[in-house]
């Protein structure tokens, strides 16, 4: 256990960071599960507004440090080429 006050502070403040983190991490990987589930069902309105808030919520765990950019357009993209294909074929 830490003795210093500094320390102590810092084991606090690593405690509360790891809670941020982990909710993020969470809140992405329950939106890409929501996503890839509207992509088997292929209904064509709940895909649109679910890639919407999909790609809302990479874009933010970019910002926070979650995702690397680059990982998260490939993501984008992947979903794009999903969507793309299963709107088209329905149309």
């Amino acid at each position: 256990m830490a003795n210093h006050v500094s320390s102590l502070k810092r084991a606090r403040q690593t405690l509360t960071r790891t809670a941020v983190n982990r909710a993020n991490r969470s809140k992405l990987r329950s939106t890409l599960r929501f996503m890839r589930e509207a992509l088997a069902a292929g209904d064509k309105s709940t895909l649109t507004t679910a890639y919407r808030s999909t790609v809302s919520v990479l874009d933010k765990s970019v910002q926070k440090g979650v995702l690397h950019k680059n990982t998260a357009n490939r993501y984008k993209a992947r979903l794009n080429a999903r969507v793309k294909a299963i709107v088209s074929k329905a149309a």
